[in-house]
């Protein structure tokens, strides 16, 4: 593989807006090259001109023409095709030979067939489907769910396939923009190992420091509509901005002010620290946290928790508590006492429970056996993905605010937000078109504003971008309730996490550890695994043909369910627009049209409440049928 990745003064706009000015850089084949900056500096814009979805307006970009690229798709089709036979769609070479030697075959062409299959044999074409199976593992998927539709997985497993194929690309160059994001932390344990093995040049966005240190060797930063490269991976890089900014009079006061309450924060908790590996890890990553803070003093994001309203102990106890669906427990024997300065970590697989466990703590879950106790009168905050979607899409960041509190001023509301990054107009402009990342920021800032005295976090850093993660990191240092948080950011788990429980095979137990013991025992278990399946190598592709089908079967009620939401949502979705349609006619917001004007009104309110209540089932009912095909194979 010979050639170079450059960019020659390149300038780009999108819209009114320069992302790049006169911009050059230079990758080498094979590095690998995590790609940073704030959300809107134009990383995405970047991969989209290596793919040649995107022009320059002024230089060039030239990327060797024989390389192959590939990239996650954004889209799966509604295909059903087996999964294991999309994921060989990602070797196009191997594919179109398949097709090739099908052709052969029919027509009874032998000299022909002899030659496509001295081509297969070149291109190691006989093991595409072994290796179709290794990424498919590694990514979470069981042997029986390689040979079920791809239209019968859930969003977030469909993106995994997109993953599994761009993998299977026998590329020259890999463009992945945050392919953690629907990972769990066995998965993405597996990912990195898989990555620093590519033998290809990759090019990678992600807001997962842990990830970008194991996996990266180099970091190109845009800032400032320009492009500088770093030798090493992101801690590096972060101490070298950091020595950079200190140059500066402004920044370096602002290091040291922040170094400072880094360090009381390590202070606190190496006095309350016990022995338990895990709260040693957290002193560990404060410690480090010091040495990284000074990098990101010109952050947007700066936030920080109010005294809970009310803090009593027991916050919440969960006494030989069952819980899950449909009356058939997914978790039993659940014992957990919550109190203030509690900080749990939840471990284990996507569908083993986590969510669930944090519903059922939440109290959106009713339990099935035991009890559930809640002290009078605390307050709740759940942070979850589908909450995104539940916000108001034409009101404005401070509506969203004043609908919590009627009494407080509107001032005092932006300064509020202004930590979350909404500011100036920002605060004020409909949710609608916000992205995800916005979305989850205003999530983020009504839980703090409600000042609860437990805090659950289920994914909370999915679509958040390096800075607001530290800034999170940081608030909740200082948060004084208790704080129960599923995630696969390690940095996150690792600086605010005193004790870390695992959720698997039914049960809720303490994990006795830290997260590198965990990896450790994913490992273990993974090897337990293959040795049982060696073990039981008598099974044919009969039974698991007849598995596969027997779970199609079982699962169909689910997918029922599921498709039946989506259909009344559309519906729902349909009037709703018919009805906003008919607001913008201004003749009804004459005195002669009142009645009219309040009827409509209504309407709109009630198919919101209608459309807020379909989209709660459709996500239970998502949310179970993957829990269902994990347990069915």
């Amino acid at each position: 593989m010979r050639g170079m990745i450059k960019l020659n003064q390149l300038s780009i706009r999108r819209g009114v807006r320069l992302l790049f000015a006169a911009a050059s850089l230079t990758i080498h084949p094979k590095q690998k090259v995590g790609l940073t900056g704030a959300n809107g500096t134009g990383k995405s814009s970047l991969f989209a001109l290596f793919r040649g979805e995107l022009q320059s307006d002024v230089g060039s970009v030239s990327i060797p023409q024989a390389w192959v690229i590939a990239h996650v798709a954004q889209e799966t089709p509604a295909t059903d095709l087996a999964a294991i036979e999309y994921v060989l769609q990602g070797d196009a070479d191997y594919t179109d030979l398949q097709q090739q030697l099908a052709g052969a075959e029919a027509a009874h062409d032998g000299d022909l067939q002899s030659v496509l299959h001295d081509e297969l044999a070149a291109i190691d074409g006989y093991t595409a489907r072994s290796r179709a199976g290794r990424l498919l593992h590694g990514l979470g998927f069981t042997a029986g769910q390689e040979l079920l539709a791809v239209n019968s997985f859930s969003g977030g497993w469909r993106m995994r396939l997109n993953l599994a194929q761009a993998l299977m690309c026998r590329s020259d160059l890999l463009l992945l923009d945050e392919p953690t994001n629907h990972l769990d932390l066995e998965a993405v344990y597996w990912l990195e190992d898989w990555l620093r093995s590519y033998q290809g040049t990759l090019m990678l966005i992600s807001h997962d420091r842990d990830f970008l240190d194991r996996v990266v060797t180099h970091i190109v930063h845009i800032e400032q509509q320009g492009v500088k490269s770093y030798t090493g991976n992101y801690s590096a890089f972060e101490i070298a901005r950091a020595e950079h900014l200190a140059n500066q009079q402004a920044a370096h006061k602002k290091q040291q002010r922040e170094i400072a309450h880094i360090r009381s924060f390590v202070t606190r908790f190496k006095a309350k620290a016990t022995k338990a590996k895990q709260a040693q890890s957290r002193v560990k990553a404060l410690e480090r946290m010091e040495l990284i803070a000074p990098a990101h003093v010109d952050s947007d994001f700066h936030f920080s928790f109010s005294p809970p309203a009310r803090l009593t102990a027991p916050l919440l106890t969960l006494d030989k508590v069952a819980v899950g669906y449909d009356d058939k427990p997914l978790l039993s024997g659940i014992k957990l006492s919550l109190a203030p300065g509690d900080r749990i970590g939840l471990l284990g697989p996507n569908g083993a429970g986590k969510s669930t466990l944090i519903k059922l703590i939440a109290g959106e879950l009713a339990h099935l056996q035991g009890k559930r106790r809640e002290a009078k009168d605390i307050r709740i905050a759940y942070f979850a993905q589908h909450q995104l979607d539940q916000l108001y899409p034409e009101d404005s960041p401070v509506r969203h605010l004043q609908r919590l509190d009627r009494q407080a001023s509107e001032s005092d509301l932006r300064d509020f937000l202004g930590g979350f990054g909404f500011k100036g107009d920002d605060a004020l402009a409909p949710v609608g078109p916000f992205s995800g990342g916005e979305k989850a920021r205003l999530v983020l800032a009504l839980l703090v504003y409600q000042k609860p005295a437990l805090l659950l976090l289920d994914e909370p850093t999915n679509h958040l971008d390096l800075e607001m993660r530290l800034a999170l990191t940081m608030a909740l240092q200082d948060f004084e309730g208790a704080l129960v948080v599923v995630s696969h950011d390690r940095h996150l788990l690792r600086t605010v996490a005193d004790d870390l429980w695992l959720v698997s095979e039914g049960a809720v137990k303490q994990f006795d550890g830290d997260l590198d013991d965990y990896r450790q025992w994913l490992m273990n278990k993974d090897k337990s695994v293959k040795s049982i399946s060696e073990s039981n190598g008598s099974n044919t592709k009969k039974d698991d043909r007849r598995a596969s089908a027997e779970a199609r079967k079982k699962l169909q009620p689910l997918r029922n369910s599921v498709k039946k939401a989506e259909q009344q949502m559309e519906s729902l979705q349909t009037k709703l627009d018919r009805v906003e349609a008919s607001l913008a006619d201004n003749s009804l917001y004459e005195d002669s049209e009142k009645e009219k004007l309040k009827t409509i009104l209504a309407e709109q309110a009630g198919l919101k409440v209608e459309l807020e209540q379909v989209e709660l089932a459709w996500f239970e009912a998502s949310e179970s049928l993957e829990i269902a095909q994990r347990e069915s194979v």
